[in-house]
């Protein structure tokens, strides 16, 4: 017998809102969490906006001692811990102080890369003769799989511990990848989530290859403009998302409250064939992506009540719209609704998905669809294929009992889950 699958608590670190009641006020309103970056102007880069979360030292004190802040300076696992712990304690469930570890619990959390600031320091010190002068947790802070083995130690988990790495689908994928586990009985809990690290030398090799914008350095709210006719390119972002994601027996039995169920999904990659490259998706392999994520989920096209894109504000975004179309057999008026969080926080990596998929759970839970800024010039390739006004432009309360939820990462990886309203 394989387990119904819930969603039982989150915890989200966004450039918008750090913490669920301000990361919802936020997309509710349309508050967005771009500004301009005064270090990315000092360095000369082309994009001089980006989207990072602001976190107090007091805040940063509710999950470190001073020690543990010594030497410490990895901003991927700073964001995936708050992320992670506060999604832990949403769900209600406690630290575990004990001896033994949490034998039915573990986490899939995924970074793109970890603690690379601190790799910068290590390299000076290595370079300089001061080995020795590396400290402790160079190793634990730089390897990617730091963010799980920091959660890990915090929450005393004792089942499958693992980082998961696919670009901007790892948030989504890691998703997906503790649903299966739980799923299949190999877990009763697991906690899944990503991140990504903050700054210039995360971000500096997409304004090399021309892809952030460079259009609005003087009006940082304007920036990110997925679906508009005027995109130029996507706005860098950092941040984290995190969830509990439990079997439904396991969460009854404790009277834990739930977000949304898990219907199922689907990964795969184009394997950069036909017109997919290792920037490009292939678009057979997006709209397989969709349908077998349907069939996976048991779910018809045309019960699908919203979308919420990968739309990265690029040339690319016609053709998502275009790959789901074709894929869902809808179009026009018979469309979904569809929206995009990166008009708000920008494009936060391999914490994309996560962060995504928090606002996505929230508008099921919540009954509200978040809107889309900056599209009063949509793309009219975008207009050709779906109503106009299926694309929010202001909040809208609604009743959600299908999402789904894609990600498309460099690499041709793709990555669809299906969320659906707890009843």
């Amino acid at each position: 017998m394989q387990n119904r699958v819930v969603i039982t608590g989150m915890g989200v670190v966004a450039p918008n809102g750090v913490g669920l009641k301000a990361f919802e006020n936020a997309i509710r309103n349309g508050v967005s969490g771009i500004k301009f970056d005064q270090q990315l102007a000092d360095l000369a880069f082309s994009c001089q906006l980006s989207g990072k979360p602001f976190l107090t030292e007091e805040l940063i004190g509710n999950y470190f001692t001073p020690l543990q802040l010594k030497n410490f300076n990895s901003s991927g696992i700073l964001y995936g811990i708050i992320a992670g712990v506060d999604a832990w304690q949403d769900a209600g469930l406690s630290i575990n102080k004990a001896e033994d570890p949490l034998w039915d619990y573990g986490t899939v959390f995924g970074t793109g890369s970890s603690g690379v600031e601190r790799f910068r320091e290590a390299i000076y010190k290595i370079d300089e003769l001061q080995v020795k002068r590396l400290g402790s947790t160079a190793v634990v802070q730089t390897m990617n799989s730091g963010v799980s083995a920091y959660l890990s130690g915090k929450l005393g988990l004792g089942n499958q511990v693992t980082t998961n790495s696919s670009a901007c689908c790892t948030g989504t994928e890691s998703l997906l990848l503790a649903y299966e586990r739980v799923k299949a009985g190999e877990a009763e809990i697991m906690l899944a989530g990503s991140t990504t690290d903050s700054g210039p030398y995360i971000w500096g090799g997409f304004d090399a290859m021309k892809v952030c914008t460079y259009k609005h350095n003087d009006s940082p709210e304007q920036g990110s403009r997925p679906m508009s006719a005027t995109a130029s390119g996507f706005v860098p972002g950092s941040g984290a998302g995190a969830f509990v994601v439990e079997s439904l027996t396991h969460a009854l039995a404790r009277g834990a409250k739930i977000y949304a169920e898990i219907l199922g999904g689907n990964l795969n990659s184009g394997g950069q064939r036909g017109s997919g490259t290792m920037t490009a998706p292939n678009a057979v392999a997006v709209q397989k992506c969709i349908t077998k994520a349907l069939a996976n989920a048991k779910v018809h096209a045309a019960e699908i009540d919203t979308i919420n894109g990968h739309l990265t504000a690029t040339m690319m975004d016609a053709t998502e719209i275009k790959n789901w179309t074709e894929a869902l057999q809808r179009s026009g008026k018979d469309f979904p609704y569809i929206n995009s969080l990166k008009s708000m926080v920008g494009h936060c990596l391999s914490a994309a998905g996560s962060i995504e998929c928090v606002a996505a759970v929230l508008q099921i839970k919540n009954s509200f669809l978040f809107p889309n800024l900056n599209i009063d010039d949509l793309h009219p390739e975008i207009t050709n294929l779906i109503d106009e006004e299926k694309i929010p432009k202001k909040a809208i309360s609604k009743e959600i009992d299908i999402l789904v939820k894609a990600s498309f990462g460099f690499g041709d990886v793709n990555a669809c889950i299906l969320l659906k309203k707890y009843k």
